[in-house]
């Protein structure tokens, strides 16, 4: 029998791993698919082992659906998807923007696009909702949650990991210059997609863990982006970071603690070259990252928050609707 109070959000499908965790929690989300797999309409894919809560729609077929919540995650979502794929009363449904970046035009002065009172904004770090201006907006920070993970850090390979998709193509921001220039000295492996040529290629979500387990460190080289949800899987493995001392990462990570974060190269490559001579010290402090990672990207607490929000934006429309009665 159909549990006719479960919470029904829309959504598209952005980003794989954070749908992925997202759906951990009690509630089902739907997502469209179109025949031409363009962003946010590929579906459920077959990178990810969604459970039956994730419900593929055709795109033509969503506005003949109810759902409780709308839940968007990019400009295009909001700015144009949701006028082609919705119909006006889902229009009018609890909206959530869940805003995956910090700014991109402007680091402190760029506004946010939604600028509608009653959407709630959510971000995925504090360091974004710090940077981010959106005057009037209802905003809360929901950090990343992730599951635990079967393979347990080893380290008894003596390179370091880094996991970034097309990061040549994305230059400086995510810091090509920073992997290549220290690649010249330490043994770091690429893994992702549109990097063949520069390291492994790309490793499916699911066999990731494994496959990384065995480096001895797991090296961040981002300049200016959200707190990767790659970092968080690499700490819930045990495994400890070196990373740059900007955005979130200078607050998750604690130097000679978990890993290191600093902003002078130079002192990160002598870091990599203590981690790759001391293997024990390289496992307590993965230890130490995977005790941050349970206390603070645990999956319970992840869901739990957002579940929260869903029945708090459905209870406010219900007795909104009640009220005009």
């Amino acid at each position: 029998m159909q549990d006719t109070n479960r919470i029904k959000i829309f959504t598209w499908h952005i980003h794989g791993s954070y749908l992925f965790y997202l759906s951990q929690g009690d509630y089902d989300i739907y997502i469209p698919v179109n025949e031409t797999k363009s962003e946010g309409y590929v579906g459920r894919g077959e990178t990810f082992p969604f459970g039956s809560n994730v419900i593929e729609v055709p795109a033509a077929q969503v506005r003949e659906l109810d759902f409780d919540i709308i839940l968007f995650q990019t400009d295009e979502n909001y700015l144009r998807d949701q006028f082609e794929v919705l119909s006006e009363a889902q229009r009018s449904l609890p909206k959530i923007y869940l805003e995956h970046d910090p700014p991109w035009d402007h680091p402190t002065d760029a506004r946010h696009p939604v600028t509608d009172p009653s959407v709630t904004l959510v971000h995925v770090t504090h360091f974004n909702s710090l940077m981010w201006h959106s005057p009037g907006l209802q905003t809360l920070v929901i950090e990343h949650g992730v599951t635990s993970s079967k393979h347990l850090y080893k380290g008894s390979l003596e390179r370091g990991i880094v996991v970034i998709n097309n990061l040549p193509a994305r230059g400086r921001l995510l810091g090509f210059d920073i992997f290549e220039e220290l690649s010249k000295t330490i043994p770091l492996d690429l893994v992702g997609m549109g990097a063949a040529a520069y390291g492994i290629g790309e490793v499916l979500h699911p066999q990731l863990p494994e496959f990384i387990s065995n480096y001895r460190f797991f090296f961040n080289p981002i300049r200016y982006t959200s707190l990767g949800l790659a970092v968080c899987e690499a700490m819930m493995q045990g495994m400890p970071i070196i990373g740059l001392a900007t955005t979130e990462m200078s607050v998750t990570i604690k130097n000679g603690y978990s890993g290191f974060v600093r902003t002078d190269i130079e002192m990160l490559k002598r870091d990599m070259e203590l981690l790759l001579e001391n293997p024990e010290l390289a496992k307590n402090m993965g230890n130490n990252a995977r005790k941050t990672a349970e206390e603070r990207f645990g999956i319970e607490r992840f869901t739990r928050e957002w579940r929260t929000l869903f029945e708090k934006v459905r209870a406010k429309k219900l007795i909104e609707k009640t009220n005009h009665i």
